[in-house]
């Protein structure tokens, strides 16, 4: 038994992290905790540093050295680190963040939210940018998906945003601690000093005529390499739905019990789990539409994922909302209340 947050540090540790600088904030205090003894246990680098802007700059200058580093926070915490995270989509240099998201907005409360997806999905710092972002529901997933994020960062220069909820950070769960693969790919553009060599250059300010236009452009095309290589969805008895649901994280729990009641009473319900929250499984969501009465995407939010939902369906399927916010999750009863009024 291991909560997700221990779970998403052993991970971090096992997948080569070699430097975390983080700062306290509920409800991922357990993972910084869990860090500062796991790290110098392996006589790596842990700082807690004096907030989160220090944690996410060190962050960059570890990642600029080529070496696998890794912050965590909640949503507060998150959003000061922005200008940075921009920074390091523009300088393409690979890290993980996790957010183990807490209700907003401002300070809000300490229980679980789905509310920072469009923070994590639509940039959320300045300029035309992309993160991948990858949303586990289990605490087996915040340990397995954690590989999947260094390795994607490393694949893609890019950081990579874990994206959780408070409920899913704390709650404790069976895992099987399996050993992974590690997959090392040669950073020649990090900064270890020249030794002969010409030396590298790791930049976001581009002032000459046209050089951040060429840059952006460079950017995009990753961003669009990324979109067409990458998709990690799950699908629950989807192929005869007549109604689907779309649900990520703790809400994708939920729902899942959801369709297994619904097809009880001979309605023929199925679940589509989005993994990767960017880039979103357009098409996975678009080909069940054509087959669907309606769609129903659950958050535990006011509505933000649903609009990419919309737009995946392209108006070929009614698209529907329930959501909780502040800290509530998604009643089965509701949901079925709701899918049913809908028949």
């Amino acid at each position: 038994m291991i909560s997700g947050n221990e779970a998403l540090g052993e991970a971090a540790v096992q997948a080569g992290c070699k430097g975390y600088f983080g700062y306290p904030i509920t409800p991922q205090n357990e993972l910084t905790a869990y860090m500062s003894r796991r790290m110098l246990e392996e006589n790596r680098v842990f700082v807690q540093a004096e907030s989160e802007l220090a944690a996410i700059n060190m962050v960059l200058g570890a990642a600029a050295s080529g070496v696998r580093t890794m912050t965590t926070s909640s949503s507060p915490g998150i959003s000061l680190m922005q200008e940075a995270i921009s920074y390091m989509a523009g300088d393409e240099l690979p890290c993980i963040i996790a957010n183990i998201a807490r209700g907003g907005p401002g300070l809000g409360n300490i229980a679980g939210s789905q509310s920072d997806y469009f923070q994590s999905v639509k940039g959320g710092g300045h300029g035309d940018y992309n993160l991948i972002v990858i949303a586990p529901a289990t605490v087996q997933e915040m340990f397995d998906f954690t590989f999947t994020a260094f390795d994607l960062a490393d694949k893609y220069r890019t950081p990579v945003i874990i994206l959780a909820d408070g409920y899913l950070g704390q709650m404790m769960e069976p895992t099987e601690i399996k050993k992974k693969e590690i997959i090392n790919i040669k950073k020649n553009w990090a900064l270890t000093g020249a030794k002969g060599r010409k030396s590298n250059k790791i930049n976001s300010m581009y002032l000459g005529e046209g050089a951040l236009e060429r840059h952006n452009q460079k950017l995009q095309e990753k961003f669009k390499k990324i979109k067409k290589e990458l998709c990690l969805v799950e699908e629950i008895l989807t192929r005869d739905a007549e109604i689907i649901l779309v649900a990520y994280g703790t809400a994708s729990r939920i729902c899942k019990s959801v369709v297994r009641k619904l097809r009880e009473k001979n309605i023929k319900a199925g679940l589509i789990r989005p993994i990767t929250l960017w880039p979103f499984p357009e098409q996975t969501v678009k080909k069940a539409a054509s087959n669907a009465k309606f769609i129903l995407a659950v958050e535990m939010s006011a509505g933000q994922m649903v609009e990419d939902v919309r737009l995946a369906v392209e108006s070929k399927s009614p698209v529907y909302f329930y959501g909780r916010t502040g800290g509530g999750i998604p009643e089965e009863e509701k949901i079925i209340e709701i899918i049913k009024s809908k028949l």
